[in-house]
């Protein structure tokens, strides 16, 4: 239905500014043969007048035609000497018409009825003389209107004739359209990897099909962030559930009780590792979200060996459990690879807050530092979230977050600082 009434639009559109050309073209023409027609008749009329007035001499004082046998020029010419006729035979329904212009002292036209009367003044001597003439105007009328019917005949033609062709160049670029909508569909569910590749655009289409390029791209892109994401997912929980089924096989041979704190332990870390994947999946920062900074280490720390060098009161602009999830993987990872010593800074940059996490252990390899957030290239034991889930979060939250490789164990985040209320 949306194609169709997209395509009907245009079709009217176009039928629309057809129709609007077509009128305009239809008067124009039609004023301008209306013009042409009109000199025409005023140049036959004239050409009439001075050619009777070629006839008109004078014979012992009086106004006399030299030369008139014709019974048709009599109908269509008419001369008057001093006031009166002295040639020409005057149809009843133009005498008085033709009396006032040959009363007249100056050459003008009138229009009677279908007829042009054009009047003439002639210099003959001592005399007041004035030639007069008609012109039918019916064959000027009827080519005029023979003129606007093919015309509107004829705009009418060509605005059916752009209305089809519009209809049918919609159609079939809409085909286009769709076809390459639907490939660009079935490749993004089974094909990801599959291109248009039309090369540098040349037109819509070629925008379209980049366009829709960028389209799959973004898809595959999604594709491959959703296994990570299982893998992340499958990685974080993988070594909680095996330290429960190690703990219950155990019990099972000794016959002994499984411990309840290891229970509660491995099953907390359970817990936190859903809860972070959550918060990575759900974290935005939305306006007004602030939280202290201190009061969130404390909560990711909980009590572990960590040093905190804090200032007294800072405060960033992320939800507080979004602090807890970023901090709390990257302490356990610090305190997993540590010798002896963890430590967490924070430093005001500019309208930044860089919180360092910090150990005493062997550090990030500089060939690796680039990767350390990727699944399955951080390496050691223990039951940590992982970086991983960081990124995954910090990226959620636009928060910065970068290994460095400097001889020990440094991450380094960047959050945004909390504005100042007003």
């Amino acid at each position: 239905m949306a194609v169709t009434g997209f395509r009907r639009r245009v079709v009217a559109l176009t039928v629309l500014i057809a129709t609007a050309v077509v009128a305009v073209l239809v008067v124009v023409s039609h004023l301008l043969l209306s013009r042409v027609t009109d000199t025409d008749a005023h140049d036959l009329a004239r050409t009439r007048a001075e050619a009777v007035a070629a006839n008109v001499t004078t014979v012992d004082g009086r106004v006399v035609l030299t030369e008139n046998s014709s019974e048709a020029l009599d109908e269509v010419a008419w001369v008057y000497a001093d006031g009166r006729l002295i040639d020409g035979n005057i149809p009843s329904s133009m005498v008085e018409r033709v009396e006032a212009l040959a009363g007249s002292r100056r050459s003008q036209t009138a229009t009677v009825a279908h007829y042009l009367l054009y009047a003439q003044e002639i210099p003959v001597d001592g005399h007041h003389v004035m030639v007069i003439v008609r012109v039918d105007l019916t064959p000027y009328e009827t080519s005029e209107q023979h003129s606007l019917t093919l015309s509107l005949i004829l705009g009418g033609l060509a605005i059916l004739l752009a209305g089809g062709v519009a209809h049918l160049v919609v159609r079939r670029a809409l085909r286009v359209v769709h076809e390459m909508a639907a490939l660009a569909d079935d490749w993004g569910h089974h094909e990801p990897g599959r291109r248009f590749d039309l090369g540098v655009p040349r037109d819509e289409f070629g925008e379209l099909g980049q366009t829709l390029d960028h389209l799959l791209e973004r898809v595959e892109t999604a594709l491959a962030d959703e296994r990570r994401l299982t893998d992340e997912i499958a990685h974080e929980l993988r070594t909680p559930l095996t330290v429960l089924r190690g703990e219950a096989q155990l019990a099972q041979m000794s016959g002994e009780p499984v411990p309840p704190e290891a229970v509660l332990s491995e099953v907390g870390r359970l817990d936190a590792a859903i809860t972070t994947i959550l918060r990575a999946a759900r974290a935005r920062t939305d306006a007004g979200t602030r939280c202290d900074l201190r009061s969130a280490a404390r909560q990711a720390i909980a009590g572990r060996a960590v040093e905190v060098a804090f200032p007294t009161r800072i405060e960033v602009a992320v939800a507080a459990d979004v602090a807890v999830a970023l901090l709390s993987p990257l302490l356990e990872n610090g305190l997993r690879h540590a010798r002896s010593r963890v430590w967490i800074t924070a430093r005001i940059q500019g309208e930044a807050i860089v919180v360092d996490v910090l150990d005493d252990g062997p550090g990030f390899d500089p060939a690796e530092v680039d990767r350390v957030f990727e699944t399955g290239v951080t390496g050691g034991g223990g039951y940590g979230l992982g970086l991983p889930v960081v990124r995954r979060i910090a990226a959620s939250a636009g928060v910065e977050v970068r290994a460095i490789a400097d001889g020990r164990g440094h991450v380094e985040v960047t959050l945004p600082a909390a504005r100042a209320a007003t």
